[in-house]
């Protein structure tokens, strides 16, 4: 059955910076392929083009026009007023609630049956009370900095009412399950062209002598990423014998993250906090074998030797024992692909809407 579904987010590509939020973007694209008509918005603050540089996150922030097209449906972007690390939480909730008549102006007779919000603080704030002025349910899906950051910074508080008065509230990945009560675990969908999706393929190369391509999959701006780590890794490969190269990801569109993945020989994660993290898994989907620190849901679908502790000498050793053993074990697991997600969210729809 096709339902209305109005998208607010907080992360979505933008014109400058194509690969902010591609995961909820993601979201989207699957919600209008399984017949759902879905519009999106875009909740942003006011922020001068200085502050971007802040985090690499919110590069494109400042100038994103009022309104663009993505993929050829328009997103429209609603600004609140905040402080930095938002002190005053009350003050940031007013801001965004007050942008409601600009929604509703932009839907015009456009009537949605439910409101899906990605990443609570303060998107879910907008997506509360329109809610409550229409009358319908609304869902809400926390991605990971909302519990690994937001819980314990002075807007906890309300992310965990706001967590409570949603109609379903989904996590991306066990490692978030639980921390709110009647949490539903449901993952973001791994999205990868039919040209670009391989089987994780042995390596051949000299071993201690070749030349390693390794992928550092993330932003090496986002301290979170721990892109020290990585440099360190590699410094220690070299020691071995191997000739290193390792390039990051910077704000690429996800064609050109993959068409890295299907070139590279390994992806190396060292991140310090994720909740996947996906990119792991669009890794292996494109058939680049992952090493990575144990975070997120990693350790449920990677082989042990694929992960190691957070030095640079555990790394290596990991790196070393991916590369010289056999990978058919390094699959992508079925509830990342699209199939399973919808049944997934289909069930949430039933159970809300009939």
């Amino acid at each position: 059955m096709s339902h209305r579904i109005l998208l607010l987010t907080l992360l979505h590509p933008l014109p400058d910076n194509p690969a902010r939020g591609s995961f909820v973007a993601d979201r989207a694209r699957l919600l209008r392929k399984m017949g759902h008509e879905v519009r999106v918005v875009n909740v942003l603050p006011r922020m001068m083009k200085m502050h971007e540089q802040r985090r690499s996150t919110m590069q494109g922030v400042a100038k994103a026009p009022r309104r663009f097209e993505y993929e050829g449906n328009e997103v429209l972007v609603v600004r609140y007023t905040a402080f930095p690390e938002h002190p005053l939480p009350w003050w940031t909730a007013s801001s965004i609630k007050r942008r409601a008549k600009k929604v509703e102006k932009w839907l015009d007779d456009w009537q949605p049956d439910l409101i899906s919000v990605h990443t609570i603080w303060p998107a879910a704030e907008l997506g509360r009370s329109l809610a409550e002025r229409w009358g319908i349910p609304w869902m809400a899906t926390v991605h990971g900095h909302d519990f690994s950051v937001g819980l314990g910074a002075k807007q906890g508080n309300r992310i965990r009412e706001l967590c409570k008065n949603t109609d379903a509230l989904v996590v991306v990945s066990n490692v978030l399950d639980g921390i709110i009560e009647s949490s539903r675990v449901i993952p973001c969908h791994i999205e990868i062209p039919e040209e670009s999706r391989n089987k994780v393929a042995r390596w051949h190369g000299r071993w201690r002598r070749g030349e390693l391509d390794i992928l550092f999959p993330a932003n090496a701006r986002r301290p979170e990423k721990n892109h020290l780590l990585a440099l360190r890794t590699g410094r220690e490969l070299e020691t071995r014998g191997w000739r290193v190269k390792i390039g990051d990801l910077p704000n690429v569109p996800r064609n050109v993250v993959h068409d890295r993945m299907v070139a590279c020989d390994l992806a190396l994660i060292t991140s310090s906090r994720e909740s996947g993290p996906l990119v792991a898994g669009e890794a292996v989907a494109c058939g680049l074998p992952v090493v990575s620190t144990d975070v997120g849901d990693l350790n449920e679908w990677l082989p042990e030797r694929c992960i190691g502790e957070a030095t640079p000498e555990s790394l290596a050793d990991a790196v070393e024992a991916t590369l010289e053993n056999e990978v058919d074990d390094i699959v992508l697991p079925e509830k990342f692909e699209a199939e399973s997600v919808s049944e997934e969210l289909e069930k949430i729809f039933t159970l809300l809407l009939e």
